[in-house]
């Protein structure tokens, strides 16, 4: 579901690039604005960004004309991971000031860390071709690679990685991203990397994820825990790693293994509560083991980050349906093979949601489509660009 997420633009260069206006819009309280003002590049001085959120929201209310403030505060938002807020600020100032160019950029980026690579990806095409910024043009290139990915254009996306490749040779993050994404090229991408940064952070989570999907697990965890040792906060490493953890478990049925693997879930929460795929993971371990209101309070967060997410919503309609709520369970299986035309499992999990209604007409429209899909899945498996799921997928039950 997920795709590779590119590192967040540093806080300051992005700040730098939508300082504040030396003359704010007309107020009839100017005194106010001064000390808001001040107090917020103090605390963006001493990396206090919440400090910096309230003096900026301050800003905005008093100074609601002033397309700076509402991009300073995006970019504000965007640094916290809140990119939602994010979007919604400068949205508003680039309808007041057109011309703030960088908060364009800024809002597609945005827009992709959402997940929604279509709204992003004419923005990411015309600023990734626009900006003479190596910074911000980076930024774009790899938001670009993932919007285009996102929406299985891989063709395109395989172009932006040349270009990347071309303009950033020895970039670690560049080249970490483009070894999962060219495939065939992957052995000369991960060896650039041994050269150019032999002791990185990117290095060793190339490592980890080349030994987890070779089914080496124990090597894997050993990378995932290297990279975690050079940078505990990093976002996703504690995912990857409770995957691989029930990877292992999956293979040798150990219970524990799979308490380990929930443990890590959800600390990749308590660093990034807007990871689906963590939340996902935990609620599907709590409907696995029968705890169906545990399981639909972490399906409904997934739900909150990522709308679209076919897997929560075939997972959340189980849930609802194992509880008697058989109508509002249509819904999100709806939604579901709505997102994803060609899930069996959406299919399958609509079928016994119409059968629950009495729908018997709807129930042999959907079994008759899950078993056109699965006779079609069956003559031809379609190749995929990364073959590990991201998530655990639904199954038939």
């Amino acid at each position: 579901m997920l795709k590779p997420r590119p590192k967040i633009l540093a806080f300051a260069i992005c700040f730098a690039i939508l300082s504040t206006p030396a003359a704010m819009a007309q107020s009839d309280k100017p005194a106010e604005i001064e000390k808001y003002s001040e107090e917020g590049q103090q605390a963006l001085a001493k990396g206090d960004f919440a400090a910096a959120e309230l003096a900026y929201e301050k800003l905005r209310d008093l100074s609601p004309g002033t397309a700076e403030i509402h991009a300073n505060l995006g970019v504000i938002y965007y640094t916290e991971r809140k990119f939602q807020p994010a979007a919604t600020e400068l949205r508003r100032a680039l309808k007041l000031n057109p011309t703030l160019q960088k908060a364009q950029a800024l809002l597609a980026m945005s827009f992709s860390e959402l997940g929604q690579y279509k709204e992003a990806l004419p923005l990411l095409e015309k600023e990734f071709r626009r900006t003479t910024d190596p910074v911000l043009k980076r930024s774009c290139g790899l938001h670009l690679e993932r919007a285009y990915t996102g929406l299985r254009r891989d063709d395109k996306a395989v172009e932006v990685a040349l270009e990347l490749t071309r303009l950033y040779p020895n970039d670690p993050e560049v080249l970490y991203h483009n070894g999962r994404l060219f495939g065939n090229f992957a052995y000369l991408s991960v060896k650039r990397l041994s050269d150019v940064a032999p002791d990185s952070i990117w290095k060793h989570q190339s490592a980890a994820e080349a030994y987890e999907s070779q089914g080496s697990y124990d090597f894997a965890i050993a990378e995932y825990r290297q990279v975690l040792t050079m940078d505990p906060q990093r976002p996703g490493i504690h995912y990857r790693l409770g995957r691989t953890m029930l990877a292992r478990a999956n293979n040798s049925g150990a219970q524990d293994a799979r308490q380990d693997a929930e443990k890590e879930f959800a600390a990749e929460l308590e660093i990034d509560p807007t990871n689906a795929n963590a939340a996902y993971e935990l609620a599907e371990a709590s409907r696995n083991a029968g705890d169906m209101n545990e399981a639909e309070k972490y399906f409904r967060k997934t739900l909150t980050h990522y709308p679209e997410f076919v897997q929560a919503n075939l997972g959340l309609a189980a849930v609802l349906l194992k509880e008697g709520k058989s109508e509002l369970a249509r819904q999100f299986a709806l939604k579901a093979v709505s997102a994803d035309p060609a899930s069996e499992v959406g299919w399958y999990r609509l079928a016994q949601i119409e059968k629950a209604l009495g729908n018997v007409t709807g129930q042999q429209k959907a079994l008759a489509e899950f078993q056109r899909l699965r006779q079609k899945s069956s003559d031809a498996k379609s190749a995929k660009l990364f073959s590990p799921d991201e998530v655990t997928p639904q199954k038939p039950d």
